[in-house]
């Protein structure tokens, strides 16, 4: 369903941020999960959530992550087969930190077969890749025995050469780190920057056309971790898609036209001279404006607040 005059859209994943809490408290996190943070879902939420991506008719796919999902166990496996009954496919994303050996990752992920039909899991350094007894090993065993498409996430270390003005990146099998979140604070200053004028794109996100986007618990949805294209719980999906207009949104339309380096000149933003990458200028310019637009760069914890 979309308003006369708009186009079409291709939106076909909803990934849902079933909680901030999380056992670890990577560096490189986007939405500054951890311990301390809460903002967990609830099932009225998720359900009405689900109904609207039915509403929308062109959602394909359910992922649900965080924060670590199965930290709340029995709310994840009712959500999955919620997302299953009304036809769509469930994903779910997690540091396998329950698999700590072998008969305790097939007790945890037995009553997922049939319903997820893509696990991934996060397996490297930052999530403890490196320590006994294996975890993400153990998961991913686990996961092919019982017939779950499984696969690991791989998030590379911040390296100091010069990309080009490129996010750096070590291995052709890793994703590489973006300097936003927690990454912005924390391992920014570890790599070699780039002048703040080079940053004239987003890299990473279709702001135009957006194929899938994050919802929060409190309803915000994100076509980038902190900046919000409208709320769930006030308006309904069909019509947030239906009405954005991507060009003359006061945040999405500069990036639009000129990258982050668009949003400070707009805005007369105070910066550096150079940044670690164009997340990096994107999050710091974002942060800045915070007080001009509180509902769209929004909540608190996806700029570093702790929030229950």
């Amino acid at each position: 369903m979309t308003t006369p005059g708009k186009r079409p859209w291709s939106l076909s994943q909803l990934h849902l941020l079933l909680t901030g809490e999380c056992t670890y408290e990577c560096d490189h996190c986007f939405v500054w999960s951890g311990p301390e943070q809460g903002n967990t879902m609830d099932r009225e939420i998720i359900g009405h959530i689900l109904d609207q991506a039915e509403d929308l008719g062109s959602i394909e796919r359910i992922y649900f992550e965080g924060g670590e999902p199965f930290l709340f166990f029995d709310l994840l496996l009712w959500a999955l087969r919620q997302a299953q009954q009304r036809g769509f496919k469930g994903g779910i994303v997690s540091n396998a930190y329950w698999a700590e050996d072998d008969a305790k990752a097939m007790e945890k992920l037995r009553p997922f077969a049939g319903l997820v039909d893509d696990l991934s899991i996060s397996d490297d350094d930052y999530h403890g890749s490196g320590e006994a007894p294996g975890n993400t090993t153990m998961a991913r065993r686990a996961a092919r025995e019982l017939g779950i498409p499984v696969d690991f996430i791989s998030i590379s270390g911040p390296d100091s050469s010069d990309s080009d003005a490129k996010p750096p990146k070590l291995s052709a099998d890793d994703t590489t780190v973006c300097f936003r979140g927690r990454a912005a604070e924390k391992l920014a200053p570890l790599v070699k920057h780039q002048p703040w004028d080079r940053f004239t794109a987003c890299p990473w996100e279709d702001l135009h056309q957006p194929s899938r986007v994050h919802v929060d618990s409190m309803g915000n949805l994100h076509i980038c971790q902190g900046l919000s294209i409208g709320n769930l719980l006030e308006t309904p999906l069909t019509q947030i898609m239906g009405n954005y207009d991507p060009d003359t949104h006061p945040v999405i339309g500069p990036l639009l036209k000129g990258g982050p380096a668009a949003l400070v000149q707009q805005f007369s933003l105070d910066h550096q001279q150079d940044y670690a990458d164009a997340c990096h200028l994107c999050y710091q310019s974002r942060s800045k404006l915070r007080g001009l637009f509180p509902d769209i760069l929004t909540p608190g914890q996806m700029y570093g607040e702790i929030e229950s």
